[in-house]
């Protein structure tokens, strides 16, 4: 059950998987964002990394930092009260030391609001996921494609798709789970694998282009909904074409604009027509340098 406040908890995270119920993550950067999915039942909203790619228009997320980081969660913790907020760790917060790692983890959930943060990988990263949690942070993990380490990986494609490799993400998840993460995303891998992964935990997985036997599934805001130019990730399904919505409104209003029908007299302010003589007969006002047609 969720507490008194209606906020979920991670035993309500941990129930839902238990019983077979689909857990529903998504990733948004701002409040207004996170308003609309705590309001449409999402149980996990994300706090990316991501966001230097879909929010700041740069080629990967490597470049983001905990200040940009810690502002959009700030904002997207502003906006939920139902969902979970799990803020993504940006590169460099958490790979130099343990030391780091429990600092950066300590400002998300201080600063910023978050109630879990996200890490990538497992080997050194274990050691790192073990100091947060004895800081009393929660933690969920990410195995699979993690685009912070995308160049060692071989660029943005599918991972695990060799017996072998298959085999280590199996032993990655597990070796989170051990590590005390509460949940553990599965990230462009064969169905297959993340079957066998979601069966060896007994915490969920979120899965993102990772198939149905996921414990739930994650999308990133921009790409269910249509927001970005070309075309999307494999796993991607696209439920709105909110962009070209977004697009021919500003159209429109570059149009009325221009044309002079915006803004109408309904859009704008009056005043007393004493005080409107009085202001137009004022010495002290300097005559119109310019006429409008």
């Amino acid at each position: 059950m969720s507490d008194r406040t209606g906020k979920l908890s991670l035993p309500d995270i941990a129930d839902m998987a238990h019983r077979g119920q689909p857990i529903v993550m998504v990733t948004a950067y701002d409040a207004p964002s996170a308003r609309l999915a705590d309001e449409a039942g999402v149980d996990i909203v994300l706090v990316g990394d991501s966001a230097g790619t879909t929010v700041l228009g740069g080629q990967s997320t490597v470049p983001v930092t905990m200040d940009e980081m810690l502002v959009y969660t700030r904002a997207v913790s502003r906006g939920t009260h139902r969902a979970l907020v799990v803020a993504d760790m940006p590169f460099g917060s958490y790979q130099v030391s343990e030391e780091r790692a429990v600092e950066s983890a300590i400002r998300f959930v201080k600063e910023a609001g978050a109630d879990a943060v996200k890490l990538e990988g497992a080997g050194r990263t274990l050691t790192r996921i073990s100091g947060i949690r004895e800081a009393g942070i929660a933690v969920m993990g990410h195995v699979g494609l993690t685009p912070q380490s995308a160049t060692v990986l071989g660029g943005y494609k599918a991972q695990g798709r060799t017996a072998a490799a298959g085999r280590r993400l199996v032993e990655e998840a597990r070796a989170l789970e051990r590590a005390g993460c509460f949940s553990v995303v599965l990230e462009a891998i064969p169905a297959a694998v993340a079957a066998r992964i979601t069966a060896a935990l007994h915490v969920p997985t979120i899965g993102i282009g990772a198939g149905a036997s996921c414990s739930g599934q994650v999308l990133v805001w921009h790409d269910l909904l249509g927001l970005l130019p070309g075309p999307a990730p494999r796993f991607v399904k696209q439920y709105a074409d909110v962009g070209a919505t977004i697009r021919e409104a500003l159209e429109t209003y570059v149009h009325e604009v221009r044309t002079g029908r915006f803004p109408e007299e309904r859009h704008t302010y009056g005043m007393p027509d004493a005080e409107r003589e009085q202001f137009e007969k004022s010495a002290e006002l300097a005559p119109p340098h310019r006429s409008r047609k």
